[in-house]
Formats: C-alpha cells, sequence, structure tokens
C-alpha cells in the first residue's frame, strides 16, 4: 500500500527566508526512497496557530496518512511544534517519540531533551521530529518500520490481525 505524506518544517529563520531548510527535502527523500506519497510541504514560523493550522489541513483537507514536522522540539522559549501537535491530535502515540529518544540517546546523551510527541488525529499519523537533518533522519529510520505497521492499522475498518 501507498502511504501519502506531508512535511511541515517549522523554523522562524526558514520562513523569513533567512536559513535554507535541508531537513524537509530530506525527510521527502527519505519517504519517497520507502514508498510514500508525497502531498504537501510547507514551512511555517514557530507560532502555534501557524502550525495548528498546516497540521489540520494535512489532517482534515489533504487526509494525509503520516505527516510529519521538523523543527521546534527543543528547549528555546519559541520551540512549541509539540504544543501545538497537543492541541489537534486526538490519540496520543508516545511510544513513537519515546523509541526515537531511546535510539537518539545511543548517539548523544543529548537526545533525552527531545520534547518531541506523537498522535493521531483521525486517520493521519502527526509525528514531532528534531530540526537539525541529521537529527531528523535519524529519528524517522528509528521508527519508519513500525509507523507503516501503525498506519496499516490506522486505516484498517477493525484490526490489521496484529495477533497473526
Amino acid at each position: 500500500m501507498v502511504y501519502t505524506a506531508a512535511v511541515i518544517t517549522v523554523s522562524d529563520k526558514g520562513y523569513q527566508g533567512l536559513r535554507q531548510d535541508t531537513s524537509g527535502p530530506a525527510l521527502c527523500r527519505l519517504l519517497e526512497a520507502h514508498g510514500y506519497q508525497i502531498l504537501y510541504t510547507a514551512t511555517v514560523p514557530d507560532e502555534s496557530d501557524m502550525i495548528q493550522k498546516e497540521l489540520l489541513h494535512c489532517c482534515d483537507k489533504l487526509h494525509a496518512t503520516l505527516v510529519l514536522t521538523t523543527g521546534g522540539t527543543g528547549f528555546s522559549p519559541r520551540d512549541i511544534t509539540p504544543e501545538a501537535t497537543l492541541a489537534v491530535v486526538e490519540r496520543l502515540t508516545p511510544g513513537i517519540p519515546e523509541a526515537m529518544r531511546a535510539e537518539s540517546m545511543r548517539i548523544t546523551p543529548r537526545g533525552c531533551l527531545s520534547r518531541s510527541v506523537a498522535g493521531i488525529r483521525r486517520r493521519s499519523l502527526i509525528v514531532n521530529l528534531p530540526g537539525s537533518q541529521k537529527a531528523t533522519q535519524e529519528n524517522l529510520l528509528a521508527v519508519l518500520d513500525p509507523i507503516a505497521h501503525g498506519l496499516k492499522m490506522l486505516l484498517s475498518e477493525g484490526s490489521a490481525n496484529c495477533g497473526g
């Protein structure tokens, strides 16, 4: 099955054209290499209402199966992507960011500082990723295979034969 995806870069400097986004395009390439169809990409500033608006657009209008954000997951006062995501998800999927942090901790002790969250809105899975291209790819690769199974369950009408 081909899943659809959207990638939202959250960056004040990227939105203002002061920094070239490398994380968003790298995520798109990685997703396409794993068979995902990219429906949409966007760059927004670290503003909760704008992040929420993009997430809602991707989930409710485009019906993207997987919505990834990159950026805004750290400790900076402007890093509010997790809070914006929590405002729109209906069900949390805490195992995804837990697995990403665990993998990050194998690479750097600072991996525990990620505030990424993940959750489901309707039939879309939203996952927050870090802003750096390297960390974004490492985090996504840590969970991409389990996510595919989760998307199968999300799109099924009942069980996805998890016990079979």
